[in-house]
């Protein structure tokens, strides 16, 4: 029994981590792919493919979720909303700076919601990672809520300063590979202080954990 169990959570652990990251590998595969199908003198439908793409695997990402997990996490669901109505937008208006500025409210609310609980003593995302993280103390989730807070705003600064420095396929490939390892290298980075604050794994459970705690892709 216990083995089922830890493979059935290995198994979920690897599926969110899928659907939060999927959809943006497909924004960025689908770009591309447009771009060389169309070439440099048609960049607009190379991103109008693109953002359409990125919409449509949003949407089946949310349903999988559904399916498999019997669950769609508070954060797919705002990555989703904001997905459709900026990608909607960047459609519309052919202008790229929509879909660009989209994580930077994503990470923005965050930061704000945390922020604000934090401050009423009370650590929000034990309410969302409770399943992730056994036996964390008060402690240990204030803890963990500051620096998710803190790591939120550090990438909503960092992706204003990305979109207004960087050329769009510069941007869009840094926050395809770069944003999505440093991401998991810092839910990595947590784990020791966590563990001092009574966060007990099993054998299989840091893979889990990075899975159920990246911040919102896309």
């Amino acid at each position: 029994m216990r083995g089922k169990a830890d493979a059935k959570s290995h198994h979920n652990g690897t599926l969110s981590l899928m659907l939060d990251f999927g959809p943006l590998l497909v924004f960025f595969l689908s770009y591309k792919g447009a771009g060389w199908i169309w070439g440099a003198s048609n960049p607009i439908t190379a991103m109008t493919f693109g953002t359409a793409a990125f919409m449509a695997a949003i949407v089946i990402a949310v349903i999988i979720s559904k399916v498999k997990l019997g669950r769609v996490s508070p954060m797919l669901w705002l990555s989703a909303l904001l997905i459709l109505f900026f990608g909607g937008l960047t459609i519309y208006f052919h202008d790229q700076r929509f879909i660009q500025i989209k994580p930077t409210i994503i990470y923005a609310f965050f930061a704000l919601m945390l922020f604000a609980g934090l401050l009423r003593g009370k650590p929000l995302l034990k309410y969302l990672l409770q399943a992730a993280y056994d036996g964390l103390s008060h402690t240990g989730w204030m803890k963990l809520s500051r620096n998710w807070a803190l790591f939120f705003v550090a990438m909503a600064i960092t992706n204003e300063a990305m979109r207004r420095m960087m050329s769009f396929d510069a941007w869009l490939a840094v926050k395809v590979w770069g944003v999505t390892i440093v991401s998991v290298i810092f839910a990595a980075a947590n784990i020791p202080m966590l563990m001092r604050h009574g966060l007990t794994l099993g054998e299989e459970k840091p893979s889990d954990e990075i899975g159920e705690t990246s911040p919102p892709q896309g």
